[in-house]
């Protein structure tokens, strides 16, 4: 930990007294001793580089800076503060998945219970129609009145059993419809991409826009990272549902290599975009040939078969000067340039 001794002298030198205000008095902060702890020494050198880059030091740019910083520590340190934040709660956006989750499950019972009470009242209305016909049948029969007697009041309490069926059946229909009205609405609402287990297009979008605004206003650097699964791999099987296994297995490594800061989610069509917050475009550069490497060496297994998976990349630095739109539209379109070249790893948009 020699670098956390060499920062503990530096902090212990250049300590100085500041006060903040506290119902009315004051608090000599030095009087409070220095950080004993290794994540208490990280911590001062996190809110250090927010003053010293003028940023305000809020919970979300704190976190910012938290991870980034971590990110260039030794690896001996990152597992040792790694340790301490799985002890943490999950955060809000975490649950609000789990509890989308929930809610689609709800929604699959609901529409399960409606197909097996339709396939009920079908068979009902089967055994209806038979008896009618076998009714028919021993009618022709005068020795089989009893037999007859028998069935007419066996088709009574079908009928009865059937009328029953049908406004239980209309009574659910109701509220399967009323459910899936809730269920639209709610999806109108939710974060996150079920199938690849990220971000929905809806949620990037509102993060960007924040994002561009706090740019504009504290004049940080941001990028952005563009990621689909290469031409040339996706047409190495044809089975559409092996290729959605290799999107999967993108997206999972995307989720692997991210920070907590960064946002990952699904633009639509197997392309994934990546918000790195804070990141210039040198560090976002390096962070694709990451990506790429560790995607590289994930070879896809299909059956007996070998698939060694390749993606294309497309990089952009986050403007605020540039909409939304516009700066996806240009990332979009290095990463197909990307993907046109096999010897590229990643193409860096020119807006």
């Amino acid at each position: 930990m020699a670098e956390l001794g060499d920062l503990k002298r530096s902090q212990r030198q250049n300590t100085k007294k500041a006060v903040v205000p506290n119902k009315g008095n004051v608090v000599n902060t030095s009087s409070l001793g220095d950080p004993t702890s290794d994540l208490e020494i990280f911590a001062k050198e996190v809110l250090t580089a927010l003053i010293s880059d003028n940023l305000p030091p809020t919970p979300n740019n704190f976190a910012l800076y938290f991870d980034r910083i971590l990110d260039e520590k030794s690896e001996s340190l990152r597992r040792q503060i790694g340790s301490v934040l799985e002890f943490e709660e999950d955060d809000q956006s975490e649950k609000s998945i789990e509890l989308e989750k929930i809610l689609k499950q709800g929604f699959s019972s609901v529409k399960s219970i409606l197909q097996l009470s339709a396939t009920l009242y079908k068979n009902i209305s089967l055994m209806d129609k038979i008896l009618e016909k076998r009714q028919e049948e021993i009618k022709i029969i005068p020795s089989l009145v009893g037999a007859s007697n028998l069935l007419s009041s066996l088709e009574s309490d079908v009928a009865k059993l059937s009328s029953i069926l049908k406004k239980q059946v209309s009574h659910m229909k109701t509220i399967y419809e009323e459910t899936a009205t809730i269920v639209k609405q709610v999806e109108h609402e939710t974060i996150f991409d079920n199938q690849f287990g990220v971000y929905n297009k809806r949620y990037l979008i509102t993060k960007l826009e924040q994002e561009r605004n706090l740019i504009d206003e504290f004049k940080h650097k941001s990028s952005l990272i563009t990621v689909r699964l290469s031409k040339e791999t996706a047409n190495t099987i044809q089975s559409e549902k092996a290729q959605m296994l290799m999107v999967r297995t993108v997206a999972r490594l995307l989720l692997k290599t991210s920070r907590r800061s960064d946002i990952v989610a699904h633009y639509g069509d197997g392309i994934f975009v990546m918000l790195l917050k804070h990141t210039d475009i040198e560090s976002a550069k390096r962070a694709s040939e990451r990506l790429y490497d560790l995607v590289a060496s994930s070879n896809f297994f299909l059956a007996e078969k070998e698939v060694q998976l390749r993606i294309a990349i497309g990089v952009s630095e986050f403007k605020a000067s540039v909409g939304v739109e516009q700066t996806l539209i240009c990332t979009l379109n290095a990463m197909n340039a990307a993907d046109n070249e096999s010897a590229l790893r990643y193409m860096v948009c020119n807006s």
